[in-house]
This record gives C-alpha cells, sequence and structure tokens, in this order.
C-alpha cells in the first residue's frame, strides 16, 4: 500500500484528478469586491451574526442537510480529511496520512495526536471506529452519512492512532467522504446518545467552535474552542479562530434578511435571491457566489406512483419546465438551467441540454399517447380522474416556492395540475422515506459523482421507488472502479438513464449566493460550497 498524499501510484493521482474538475467554479468570485480577503492584518475578537432563512431542526452534523444549518454546525466538528475547493485534492486534517489498498477495499487512516474534544476526551482510532460503526443507526436524518458507510465489511483499531476501514467491495469514491460534515467525527459521548438526543442538544465535536446554545427555529451560538490547535492543512491561521462567537438567527423572509445586513443588525445573510441584489450591491455590502456541484434542483418522483409509473407521463413534466425562464426569474444572476442530473461543476458532468429541452408541444403529444385528454378546464383526465401532482417541499432557500409556482404554472399549461404542499423541515426526510409523496423539490450537494448512488441505488435509501435495473449496476460500478476512464463512461451512463427515463426532473443548477458586509473578511467557501470560519475575522 501506498500513502496518497504523496500521490506516487498514477492511478492514484489520475483518481484524485477526478475531483480536480470541480476547481472550474465559474461562479466562485464576488461582485468585484474587497468581502473575503485583505482589509489589512487580521485580529482575534469580534462577533459573526450570520442570518439564515431556515433551521433543520437538528444541529448534529451527521444528520443536517439543509445548507442553512450546516454553515453553523460545521464548525464544531473536524473530519479526517478536507478537500481543496480550488483543486478538488483531498489533504490532510484530522488523519495526517493514509494508506489504500491496490484493490481500493482498505482504507486505512493515521490519525494526529494530541487532538482532543472539547469534553477533553482524546481523538483515538477507537473513537473513529465508534463513529463508523453507528452511522448506520442514525435513522432517516442519517442517509448522507449511512450512505457513504454503505458496504462496509469492517471498522479495525490497528493501534490507538491507526484506524481501518474496509469495504466488501471496492469503494473508491470513499476518500472523499471523509472530508465531508456528514462523517465529521463526534467524540465517544456523542456517539453513545439517540440521533434524537444528538438533534435536539448537539455533539460534542473537537473542531474550532462548540456549540453554546441552540434555539430551535431561532438561532445557533457558537463559542471560540480554546486550545484548538489541529485544523485543516487548507487553513491559513494555525491554532485558535479569530472570532470568539458566531451567532446564526433563523430568519425566513429574503427582505427581512436583506435589510437587517444593509442596517448592520447582522454581517452576512444566506440565500439571497435576485429580487435583494440590486439593494444589496455597492455600499458596505459585497456579494459572493459559488456553484455547488452534486445533483441539482429538480423534481424527484415517486416511481411507485401510478401514474408516475409510466415513462411518458414523467417524460412530459421534464419537457413541459421551461429552466431558462425559472433560472432567469427567481434564482441569483448567473445561476444556471440544469443541463443533467448533475451541475456542470461536478467531476464527470456529462452535458445532456438536448435531452432537457422546453416542448411544451412535444408534453402534450405524449400525455395523448399516455391517454390523458383535456378538460373543459384545460386539466388532463384519464378514466375520469384527473391528472393531478402534489410536489413536497421545505422552505429552507426563499428561492424554493417562487420556482415552484413558475413550475405550477407551467405544468398547467400543458394539462397537469400541481399541488404544492409545504413540509416542516423536520419531515422531509421521514416523508420520503415513507414513500408517502408524488414528487419532492429538493437538491443534494456533493464535490463527487458517487452522490449519484447515495441518490438513486435502489440498494439504498432509494427514496424515488426507482425499480431495479441497470441503474445499480453503473452507480455501483462507478464507485468500485479505480480505472478514470471506466468510471467516467459509468457515470455518463448512469446520469444518461436518470435524464432519459424521467426518474428525476432536472431544472436548475444551486449557486449559493451570501451577502457579506465588507468589515468581514476570509469567509471562504469549501469545496461544496459551505462555509469556513476558522479564518474569518472582523475588522
Amino acid at each position: 500500500m501506498t500513502a496518497l498524499p504523496d500521490l506516487r501510484l498514477s492511478r492514484w493521482t489520475a483518481l484524485t484528478a477526478l475531483l480536480t474538475t470541480s476547481v472550474l467554479l465559474t461562479a466562485c468570485g464576488s461582485s468585484g469586491d474587497d468581502s473575503g480577503s485583505g482589509g489589512g492584518r487580521p485580529k482575534s475578537g469580534g462577533t459573526l451574526t450570520f442570518a439564515v432563512g431556515s433551521d433543520a431542526g437538528c444541529v448534529d452534523p451527521q444528520q443536517v442537510a439543509s445548507n442553512d444549518t450546516i454553515y453553523s454546525v460545521r464548525q464544531t466538528v473536524d473530519s479526517l480529511t478536507d478537500q481543496d475547493p480550488k483543486t478538488g485534492k483531498i489533504v490532510p486534517w484530522l488523519a495526517k496520512s493514509w494508506d489504500i489498498s491496490s484493490d481500493a477495499t482498505t482504507f486505512t487512516f493515521h490519525l494526529r495526536s494530541g487532538v482532543t474534544f472539547s469534553d477533553g476526551s482524546e481523538l483515538t482510532a477507537q473513537v473513529v471506529k465508534d463513529n463508523f460503526d453507528a452511522v448506520p443507526k442514525l435513522g432517516a436524518l442519517g442517509t448522507l452519512a449511512e450512505g457513504y458507510l454503505s458496504g462496509v465489511k469492517s471498522t479495525t483499531v490497528v493501534d490507538p492512532l491507526t484506524v481501518e476501514v474496509t469495504f466488501q467491495q471496492p469503494n473508491a469514491q470513499f476518500l472523499q467522504t471523509t472530508s465531508t460534515h456528514s462523517l465529521g467525527i463526534e467524540s465517544s459521548a456523542s456517539v453513545q446518545r439517540t440521533p434524537q438526543q444528538k438533534c435536539s442538544d448537539g455533539v460534542i465535536g473537537s473542531g474550532p467552535f462548540v456549540l453554546k446554545q441552540y434555539v430551535q427555529n431561532q438561532s445557533v451560538t457558537l463559542a471560540r474552542r480554546t486550545g484548538y490547535d489541529w485544523g485543516s492543512s487548507l487553513w491559513s491561521k494555525k491554532g485558535e479562530a479569530y472570532l470568539d462567537k458566531l451567532v446564526f438567527k433563523v430568519v425566513p423572509e429574503a427582505g427581512v434578511r436583506a435589510g437587517s445586513l444593509r442596517s448592520g443588525q447582522v454581517d452576512a445573510i444566506s440565500s439571497v435571491g435576485r429580487a435583494d441584489e440590486a439593494a444589496l450591491k455597492g455600499g458596505q455590502v459585497a456579494l459572493r457566489s459559488r456553484a455547488n456541484p452534486g445533483v441539482v434542483f429538480g423534481l424527484g418522483f415517486n416511481n411507485s406512483r401510478p401514474v408516475l409509473k409510466d415513462a411518458r407521463v414523467r417524460q412530459a413534466i421534464l419537457f413541459a419546465i421551461d429552466r431558462q425562464q425559472i433560472a432567469d426569474t427567481v434564482f441569483p444572476t448567473g445561476t444556471k438551467a440544469a443541463t443533467s442530473i448533475l451541475a456542470h461543476t461536478t467531476p464527470d458532468y456529462t452535458d445532456l441540454a438536448a435531452d432537457l429541452p422546453f416542448a411544451a408541444a412535444r408534453a402534450k403529444s405524449l400525455l395523448d399517447q399516455a391517454g390523458w385528454k383535456t378538460g373543459g378546464d384545460g386539466i388532463r383526465t384519464k378514466g375520469g380522474k384527473k391528472l393531478s401532482l402534489t410536489i413536497d417541499w421545505i422552505p429552507n432557500a426563499a428561492t424554493n416556492q417562487p420556482a415552484l409556482e413558475l413550475i405550477q404554472q407551467q405544468l398547467k399549461a400543458v394539462g397537469v395540475d400541481v399541488v404544492l404542499k409545504q413540509l416542516q423541515l423536520t419531515r422531509f426526510a421521514p416523508t420520503l422515506q415513507s414513500g408517502d409523496f408524488d414528487a419532492a423539490w429538493g437538491n443534494v450537494t456533493r464535490a463527487d459523482p458517487d452522490i449519484l448512488r447515495s441518490s438513486f441505488s435502489t440498494r439504498l435509501a432509494n427514496w424515488y421507488r426507482i425499480p431495479a435495473g441497470p441503474l445499480d449496476t453503473r452507480v455501483a460500478g462507478q464507485a468500485a472502479t479505480t480505472d478514470t476512464v471506466q468510471r467516467g463512461q459509468l457515470v455518463d451512463d448512469t446520469q444518461k438513464l436518470i435524464v432519459q427515463n424521467a426518474y428525476y426532473a432536472p431544472v436548475v443548477e444551486l449557486q449559493t449566493q451570501l451577502g457579506i458586509a465588507k468589515k468581514v473578511h476570509d469567509l471562504d467557501f469549501d469545496a461544496s460550497s459551505r462555509i469556513r470560519l476558522h479564518d474569518t475575522w472582523i475588522g
């Protein structure tokens, strides 16, 4: 076995290169401002107040999938590795090095010494094993983490600072997952708590900030961790973070968030929509944006529903959506209409724009072929039943409702009645798990195409109730192979199978856009377009 950081094996050099395509994230810049860097010499102290639009109802990083909450809880845990947002390279963090077997079934991590959790307990190989052994028991909210560890044969303590993870089959994508918040390492005391307790009370991490208070649907308050000295190799500052305190306030109304930033009541805001861009530009506020890799925003169909079992109906819905209109009307400037199930910033993305046209006439023809005839009110019927689709969604982004209202109008134009059903954030994952839905609006961010396996394999959560078939072979194969050319072809095939069968209707790529006061410096994006606050300072 060869230590991967040295990249001495050509196949591992190539495999790491799979991730580097995310370097060309064309929406990485700010709008010509000086926020995020410069501004004099960094100084310690102060409180950063960050307004977000929603609260996931959970403060356990291993169970949180909503960006607004990830922003805060990510600061409380460290990961075995980190991913460079500029190059895509996997670099050391809690693990100072690692070895990978030639068949990509065994990953051996060599941990840094001297790392402690905020309760004073030490990071050891046993703690990592306890974390990974507990992940499969997280339940509905832990689907991402569970998917990342699917197929684990064993996690073994080699010595106090060496842990070995062995998979039943080759799992070339695993290294990248160790850089995610979903596999952030928590203390043994936290691992022993129930998933519900971790959600409500938070966890004990080794991160640069410590959870001090969580008031559901109101705020998350973090304090600087005293003595922190084991940050990611990507961070500029060594030792403790600059900021004394982080306060994340939940402010659902986008206009109120923007007004609070302009008035100086808060220092940064999430989810800046197109409607607020003009008012925020200039003055003491800057906009920073970055395209998110992974599965794009779209409609995930419950393919087991009687109406949606018919591929012609799913395809008609896909063709009836005017993606460009939605991107240009609702989302931040620069947002791209979806051209695949994956965002263009994801490694091994394939441009399938030709399979995703706005073609209302084609949609109507497909519905005609499927036996759905237009009624007097414009809504199609078949066997006395109206063609109706209920779309479940959650208010975790200001763009969700207006985007769906446009989709509602577009589908009505071809004879599909759409009902929009808003869920509480805490009910979204359990609803998908239960299968009691027609379609769900969402996206999943990850800087690796293996997100397709996590989202669409029938051998995992299979929230979209896709029938077993060729898709499973492709997603399993891309996770296993160490041949970069073969993996690229399998990922290409997977994208085509999902889009051409309309198992999911891609709509727009997610572009994370933040509003940041210019007095805030070095507030940076990570590889998944979430935020890193260890190096952030106010001055």
